[in-house]
């Protein structure tokens, strides 16, 4: 039983240390490549709807990870954050990689992140971000500026 912990913690430890950012460009067919510095060895990848247009990416074991916790800290009878739950987990779309590493983005989800052609992908601890380039730079315009006062806020 020790052993099967160990093993489980040491995959979900390497979920979450996704960093970085890379500029990509989807192409005509809605195709787009996650970078070789984020990619996990899965055949396909949990898209979902994510804050500020933005759209999540999650590695399988991470997926589980989060509903898990999602689940565990809702009430049934919370409808508030029911509703939340349900908008959120609606929102989420399995997509499969081709032999070339290549995924489809989904059309809902594309329409949801604003992406026409150019794309910003993050590593973001357990999961991975892709922002449609101009929702990016007007989003993080101001981030250098202003590091010091957004890095205390994490309190470490």
């Amino acid at each position: 039983m020790f052993y099967y912990v160990f093993i489980k913690l040491k995959k979900a430890e390497y979920m979450f240390h996704l960093t970085g950012e890379y500029s990509h460009q989807m192409d005509t067919k809605n195709r787009i490549r996650i970078p070789n510095k984020l990619k996990g060895d899965e055949r396909g990848l949990y898209f979902s709807k994510g804050t500020h247009n933005c759209l999540f990416v999650y590695y399988e074991e991470s997926f589980k990870e989060l509903l898990t916790k999602l689940e565990e800290n809702i009430k049934m009878s919370d409808e508030e954050r029911q509703k939340a739950l349900r908008v959120f987990t609606k929102s989420f779309s399995w997509v499969e990689g081709d032999a070339q590493g290549r995924m489809i983005l989904p059309q809902k989800l594309k329409e949801y992140a604003k992406i026409d052609r150019d794309i910003i992908i993050c590593g973001a601890g357990s999961r991975i971000e892709i922002w449609a380039k101009e929702v990016h730079d007007e989003y993080f315009k101001d981030a250098d500026e202003n590091f010091d006062v957004l890095f205390k806020s994490l309190g470490i």
